[in-house]
């Protein structure tokens, strides 16, 4: 696996742009890693959320009115030179299944990070944030914790706690891909060919 940043200092880029580089680096995941804040300080842990199916809705809107101009879905499928019908049905099955799999790939990282503290939602959660909207790209959104919280706060301010939060992040993501390595990658081949198959690396 190669981890890709969208950034690589403390500089704003916005959530549209954070997206269209997932896909020029033809992600196969893509993860927003937050610390939240809220009013209420006793409010503490961690939590991670996956696009709502309202947010999908709203953004195969976006994708159909712009579609000249939008990038090809992965896998090489086009929606420029198809029919309104048709680009409406591939992008509709596209969101379907990146959905799905940002869900079975954010339970992964959700049950990792329960191991390293505490979990303020014990489930997925879904929500309209921008970042997920790609539709063809699976996407979470984790937050770490609330900074707002002065317990939460102190233990984001430990190197120490910052590298087992990344590390539970990690071996969710890790858990996920070898249940579901995309085609052509080495995982895959390995998963079909068995531990003493010859592969080709990418």
């Amino acid at each position: 696996m190669k981890a890709v940043l969208t950034r690589d200092g403390d500089y704003f880029i916005s959530l549209q742009e954070r997206t269209r580089r997932a896909r020029r680096a033809k992600a196969d995941l893509f993860v927003s890693i937050h610390a939240d804040s809220i009013a209420n300080p006793d409010v503490s842990g961690s939590s991670v959320y996956v696009l709502s199916d309202r947010g999908a809705t709203s953004e195969a809107a976006r994708w159909l009115a712009e579609r000249e101009n939008a990038a090809d879905l992965k896998g090489g499928i086009k929606l420029d030179d198809k029919d309104a019908a048709l680009a409406n049905v591939l992008l509709d099955l596209s969101q379907t299944a990146s959905i799905a799999s940002s869900m079975v790939a954010a339970d992964t990282v959700l049950r990792s990070l329960d191991l390293v503290g505490e979990v303020r939602k014990p489930r997925v959660q879904q929500a309209g944030f921008v970042v997920l909207k790609s539709p063809d790209i699976p996407s979470m959104l984790v937050e770490t914790a609330f900074i707002s919280n002065r317990e939460d706060e102190r233990k984001l301010a430990q190197p120490a706690h910052r590298a087992k939060l990344a590390n539970a992040i990690f071996s969710g993501i890790q858990q996920y891909f070898q249940g579901n390595a995309p085609d052509g990658t080495r995982l895959a081949a390995t998963r079909r060919g068995g531990p003493g198959s010859t592969v080709e690396l990418r």
